[in-house]
């Protein structure tokens, strides 16, 4: 699951990426409420956590511009704003939910674990194709022969792929929804993680691989 987060204190910004990213949520960051809408509008996120008091555009501003451009994406405002006022402004323009600073990031966890529980209602927890199974909440991928734990973004690219098996994904598709569409990787570096796949694949014995067509992308196939 892919978050962006505006926060412009520079420690807890990257406390909070460093606890987003432990707990398997791929994460952009941002410093202010321009860069935030600019992220939101152009990039793909499952999620979006917002502080309130940010340089150049407010939270509150940045979450009534995305939710005017078309963006549905669940938000949870942060602020050290705890008056009653403050909550229902937020909600009123637009947020899923409101939190105050300062808070537990258990808290923050089950927070967004709560915004974003309707992006995965309906949704298997397994994906299964050939005589693999990849688990979404373990990042597991087991068939005949064990099963392997998969890193983030081995998890993603794998998800991605099984998600739709007879589609063919663009390495550019990989890079904007895994990496961020202004991320400073290479876009080889969609090539080294699907060869980490194709390794984890090995590994279990799966009768699927990774399949790369010239010029178009990857897809899986059952060997």
């Amino acid at each position: 699951m892919r978050i962006l987060l505006a926060e412009d204190e520079p420690e807890l910004n990257r406390a909070l990426v460093a606890v987003f990213t432990k707990n398997n949520y791929s994460v952009d960051s941002v410093f202010d409420g321009e860069e935030a809408v600019t992220y939101l509008t152009e990039g793909d996120y499952d999620c979006a956590v917002l502080d309130v008091m940010m340089p150049k555009m407010d939270g509150i501003t940045a979450l009534k511009t995305i939710r005017k451009a078309g963006k549905t994406l669940p938000v949870l405002i942060l602020t050290a704003k705890s008056e009653i006022d403050d909550r229902i402004l937020g909600l009123d323009s637009g947020a899923d939910d409101y939190l105050t600073k300062p808070f537990a990031v258990k808290e923050l966890l089950a927070r967004v674990r709560a915004i974003t529980r309707r992006l995965t209602v309906g949704v298997d927890a397994n994906l299964t194709y050939g005589n693999c199974t990849l688990s979404r909440s373990s990042y597991l991928l087991s068939a005949p022969g064990g099963e392997v734990r998969l890193t983030n973004k081995e998890f993603q690219i794998l998800e991605m792929l099984m998600s739709a098996p007879s589609q063919v994904i663009s390495p550019e598709t990989f890079m904007e929804k895994i990496w961020g569409f202004d991320s400073d990787s290479d876009i080889g570096v969609v090539w080294v993680y699907v060869t980490y796949v194709r390794k984890k694949l090995a590994q279990v014995k799966a009768n699927v691989n990774v399949k790369s067509l010239r010029g178009a992308g990857y897809t899986l196939e059952i060997v």
